[in-house]
């Protein structure tokens, strides 16, 4: 959910445009009657009627799939292609937009084909175009899928190829060192609200056109337009992280067209939790998590040398993000680059042995290993730029979905009272949030998430310990989706648990996509293994 690069405080700097591929096309009427009350009622009939007009247009029109051009590094023979959607689903006739996609058959016989699954990884703001990849990379746990499936991937409005947004230049988007997240007085709180002002200003400048549409509602449309170009008559899905909550919402909208949909780490799709309290949550499950892989350290002290016990640990991280605060290591590594690169140990325990093993390396005298870890590479361009559409696109969609708090002494309270329990990402969190308290465009009234007519059972699953999505998001889900199965991966927090060797997860994901049968009451599995060091 949250992105791992970027905070409101390298922000607020003015540059270039990154173009977006806004073009006005010709489009043919809708295939099927609708009544005036859908045409011209009220936004949500006029949207649901615009979506209905460009599934039938897109299917009309199909996908003209090519090889994938160089500069998108995706190995043969996967294909791509361009879908095109109303850039205001109320206006369907008007601006059109292009989204990229890609896909790579199944590997099975023609009698085994079950049609495309659909791949969504998160942000907002991530790209699902590396997910055919799974194949020609010939991936183990989606080897049985695959021969089923074929792997669609897209990037989703304003995301990459699909009409990018830019709030600020991306190379100033990166410059480092940025300033402490934490703040040591009233001063610096009024420095990173007005860089969070700027950054809110930033985008209205180079991406004001697209910033009123871009919602997570209007993705889920652009899903099922997706859908009906890829000649589906339903949509199977997959959905990680923020993925979770985009088919959430898509299952609320078009329940009837949900053929098999899993979503792994769940988004708690609570109105009162998109987006300000689902962040403020993230702070304490992220806490915990930080102290799950400090007392993993702790217990290999032999390796690492960073102290045998979870307080000695903690020391350890303290003297060295007060070494950078003093004098940023090599120049570039502050406190928040710091945070930018060790918060990948509380997301995944797959980087608890690669976070350890740099520490420990600085800490015995090797400063390169650190700055090479942790310090932006400049000359990293497109990187860079795709860093910075990312964050952009993060912000966009979560200040968009919902309406936030626009008084600083509510942001300054909740923040300051979390940060006494909660220090390792509090205030950090909030700089990155913060741009939409001052947000120039609508704010929307969250999707109310529920059981639609013709939603089949969706599989949930969650591990019980995962910092960025905790663990009662899935739970809310598990309610509001009538039918729906959960399996948890006990004493586990990895975020994104179907990528991970667990047998008792993955044979049941392969079941379901592959027959749809679930499993008669919710399951709980055993970790999957211990990283070692």
């Amino acid at each position: 959910m949250r992105r791992l690069k970027g905070s409101t405080a390298a922000l607020g700097t003015a540059g270039l445009l990154v173009s977006g591929l806004l073009t006005a096309g010709a489009v043919t009427a809708p295939a099927a009657d609708a009544s005036p009350a859908a045409r011209h009622g009220n936004t949500q009939d006029r949207q649901a009627y615009g979506a209905a007009v460009a599934a039938a247009r897109a299917a009309k029109a199909g996908i003209d799939w090519q090889d994938c051009p160089a500069d998108w590094s995706l190995p043969a023979p996967i294909q791509c292609g361009y879908v095109t959607v109303p850039l205001d689903y109320a206006k369907p006739y008007g601006k059109q937009i292009k989204l990229a996609v890609d896909r790579i058959g199944n590997t099975g016989t023609k009698a085994q084909r079950q049609g495309a699954l659909i791949y969504n990884p998160g942000g907002p703001g991530g790209s699902g175009l590396r997910f055919p990849a799974r194949v020609t990379a010939k991936n183990a746990i989606w080897a049985k899928t695959a021969e089923a499936y074929d792997f669609v991937g897209f990037d989703p409005r304003g995301v990459g190829k699909s009409t990018p947004i830019s709030c600020v230049d991306p190379q100033e988007f990166v410059k480092a060192p940025k300033a402490d997240p934490v703040p040591d007085s009233e001063a610096d709180k009024r420095a990173q609200r007005k860089l969070a002002r700027e950054y809110a200003e930033g985008c209205a400048e180079r991406s004001g056109e697209m910033l009123p549409h871009m919602t997570t509602p209007n993705t889920a449309r652009d899903l099922d337009v997706i859908r009906a170009a890829l000649g589906e008559k339903k949509l199977n899905y997959l959905g990680v992280s923020y993925g979770t909550y985009l088919g959430a919402v898509y299952g609320t909208l078009f329940p009837d067209h949900v053929r098999r949909m899993v979503v792994d780490s769940v988004v708690n799709p609570s109105r009162e939790k998109i987006w300000y309290q689902a962040n403020l949550d993230q702070d304490v499950a992220f806490e915990t998590r930080w102290k799950d892989w400090q007392d993993w350290v702790a217990k290999n002290d032999a390796t690492y040398h960073l102290g045998d016990t979870r307080a000695e640990v903690q020391a350890q991280w303290l003297k060295l993000r007060a070494t950078a605060k003093e004098n940023p290591i090599g120049g570039v590594v502050g406190p928040a680059e710091l945070l930018g690169f060790f918060q990948s140990a509380p997301y995944y325990d797959s980087a608890w042995a690669s976070v350890a093993s740099v520490f420990s390396a600085y800490v015995a005298g090797d400063t390169q290993a650190l700055v090479d870890a942790a310090a932006p590479d400049m000359s990293d361009t497109a990187g860079n730029a795709s860093s910075e559409n990312g964050n952009a696109v993060y912000t966009a969609v979560e200040c968009a979905d919902a309406k936030w708090p626009t008084d600083w002494k509510t942001w300054d309270r909740d923040n300051t009272r979390l940060h006494e329990d909660y220090p390792f990402l509090t205030w950090s969190n909030a700089w990155m949030n913060l741009p939409c308290a001052t947000w120039p465009t609508q704010q929307n009234t969250p999707v109310n998430v529920k059981t639609g007519k013709g939603l089949p059972p969706v599989l949930i699953v969650q591990a019980e310990r995962d910092a960025a999505t905790p663990y009662e998001g899935a739970v809310e889900l598990h309610q509001r989706f009538k039918g729906s199965r959960l399996i948890t991966e006990r004493d586990a927090g990895s975020h994104g648990v179907t990528g991970l060797t667990n047998p008792c997860v993955n044979d049941r994901v392969d079941t379901y996509l592959l027959t749809g049968k679930v499993d008669a009451r919710d399951v709980t599995c055993a970790p999957h293994a211990t990283p070692k060091p």
